[in-house]
């Protein structure tokens, strides 16, 4: 059984606030930490780098969540993709063992979910490239997961990981912008309502990041930072 905090990371603020308002009752190791980190690879690995090398107590588990686009046919705004894998711009794949047990979870709280690949790209993917991506096998999009997944390969390559996007946008129905993603209401709803799902799949985890300390520590991180 787990004993540390759930680490949450979000790219935007918003998705913080959505996450921060869910009912987080019973979580494992206390109130989770709540990260928001930046969109974009560079900022996010950054972030978690920093974060597993200065808190005293650890982690028990990692989870990047947030808004995310579908990339091909069959998924609707504010259904939710939980990752078996991540791959990056280059080809790289992260393979996440935690995505049909996060699912079922999900699942129990009423939620659609599909499960399948997240491609992290160093932009905003549109039009014939988000069917380019589906082809390769994806069926969301983001700006953040690989790099995470990269640093945690680097520096905790025990903690368990957990990757989702509620869906904001499909090829059917792409948004203009970046910044527009918080402005979906019932996504919103949605990635607050994935919460006890969170709680849920941390229950299970037989792993306790905390023993994973590898290195000197100089302080504790307030539960939510950004």
């Amino acid at each position: 059984m787990t004993t540390a905090p759930l680490l949450v990371l979000c790219a935007l603020g918003p998705e913080v606030w959505a996450l921060r308002g869910g009912d987080w009752r019973g979580a494992v190791g206390g109130p989770p930490v709540l990260v928001r980190t930046g969109v974009g690879r560079r900022r996010a690995g950054t972030a978690v780098r920093r974060l597993l090398n200065s808190a005293r107590g650890g982690y028990g588990a990692v989870v990047v969540a947030g808004f995310g686009a579908a990339v091909g046919p069959g998924v609707a705004p504010g259904d939710v993709v939980a990752a078996d894998g991540v791959r990056d711009a280059e080809g790289h794949l992260y393979p996440v063992d935690s995505g049909p047990e996060l699912a079922r979870a999900l699942k129990e709280q009423g939620l659609t979910v599909h499960i399948g690949v997240h491609h992290t790209a160093d932009h905003v993917v549109r039009g014939i490239e988000r069917r380019a991506l589906h082809l390769q096998g994806a069926l969301a999009v983001d700006m953040e997961a690989a790099a995470v997944l990269a640093a945690l390969r680097e520096v905790r390559p025990v903690l368990p990981v957990a990757v989702l996007r509620v869906v904001v946008d499909t090829p059917e129905h792409e948004l203009l912008r970046p910044g527009t993603l918080p402005a979906g209401v019932r996504a919103w709803r949605t990635l607050r309502a994935t919460v006890p799902a969170l709680v849920d799949w941390y229950r299970q985890e037989p792993v306790d990041g905390s023993a994973d300390l590898n290195h000197p520590t100089s302080s504790t991180l307030p539960q939510e930072a950004s």
